[in-house]
């Protein structure tokens, strides 16, 4: 009998050790891979662009605060638009016609917030002649999407012209991969956000053939969407969140040094690749046009249908969220602590 007791405690000894190991192996397991997170953390997609500086500013200024932006860089918008589509970030900035597509497919977003507008630029080959972009037929230029302004620009440009026959060849390429497509033969221009067309213009591969502001005054490179669930239930973190976006670009602007350095850190790049984009020429940027206006998306919207994106000219009134943007007080950043307050 007192064996058989023995035994049994053995037994439960055993069984506690062996619960006690699957439950510290659980969290590991939930600690090394991102299953369990903060209540309080918000992780916003952003590419390496400078329509985007608000992601890697907001990310830098909040860290320790009581609710933290993390910036998750991605290396094409196809995959950051994918990765909202599944509610695995919820804050995305993407390129615009792409977060129109993504709500006529039904994912539940607003677009709240506009990254800067003048920073897309063409460049070719300096070998390539002209200055028009009627001079670019039979040549191959990228884009970084179909979805994307840069290819909507082009093909609005040639049907303003009348010249839809002549357009060059468009092609899709994920900005990262630019510079090297170009340097390979691939493809003769490309046209982006920066710093990707500054980094053939700094190693001398390439000339600069146009600003996207040439041909499209106004033009929306990339917004900010949230989703609807986020807003719903932390519509105080949504206006924290467009708030401090909207102040990270005044404070950009002014603390240019700053700026840089943390640019070259979220972007993985060197700062004096950084500092060329912002000094060539120096003063192009804008950042304070970032109330989004239905009117100027549907524009875009209607574009999409004129080049065969979209089949029907959508209604886009309950895309549009520009209260947390009304909110904002446009004015000068002293510190990047004052970015969110």
């Amino acid at each position: 009998m007192m064996r058989s007791l023995g035994d049994s405690r053995g037994t439960l000894r055993v069984a506690g050790l062996a619960i006690a190991w699957l439950a510290l192996i659980s969290c590991l397991h939930a600690y090394f891979n991102g299953e369990s997170k903060p209540p309080n953390r918000v992780v916003m997609g952003y590419m390496p662009v400078v329509t985007n500086l608000a992601a890697p500013i907001v990310a830098a200024a909040t860290k320790g605060k009581e609710v933290q932006f993390e910036a998750m860089k991605f290396a094409s918008f196809a995959e950051m638009g994918e990765a909202f589509r599944s509610g695995h970030i919820q804050v995305a900035f993407v390129i615009a016609p792409l977060a129109i597509t993504l709500y006529q497919q039904g994912v539940p977003l607003k677009i709240v917030y506009i990254g800067n507008r003048h920073e897309s630029t063409m460049v070719v080959r300096t070998d390539i002649p002209g200055q028009n972009l009627s001079d670019l037929s039979g040549y191959t230029i990228a884009v970084p999407m179909r979805y994307s302004g840069h290819y909507l620009a082009i093909k609005r440009y040639f049907r303003q012209m009348g010249q839809d026959q002549q357009a060059p060849r468009i092609v899709e390429i994920p900005p990262p991969d630019m510079p090297a497509a170009l340097t390979s033969g691939g493809i003769d221009g490309y046209f982006v956000g920066e710093p990707f067309a500054s980094k053939a213009l700094q190693a001398g591969i390439a000339r600069k053939f146009l600003y996207v502001e040439d041909i499209w005054p106004g033009f929306i490179c990339n917004l900010m969407i949230v989703r609807d669930d986020l807003l719903r239930a932390h519509p105080e973190w949504v206006q924290t969140l467009v708030s401090a976006a909207a102040r990270a670009g005044f404070w950009a602007r002014d603390h240019e040094d700053d700026a840089i350095r943390v640019a070259a850190e979220y972007w993985g790049q060197s700062p004096d690749a950084v500092r060329y984009t912002f000094e060539h020429p120096r003063g192009r940027f804008r950042f304070d046009r970032f109330q989004p206006i239905r009117e100027e998306l549907q524009e875009m919207a209607d574009e999409m249908v004129k080049s065969g994106l979209l089949e029907t000219h959508p209604d886009l009134t309950g895309l549009v969220e520009d209260r947390f943007a009304r909110a904002v007080s446009p004015q000068a950043v002293a510190t990047l602590e004052e970015v969110v307050r």
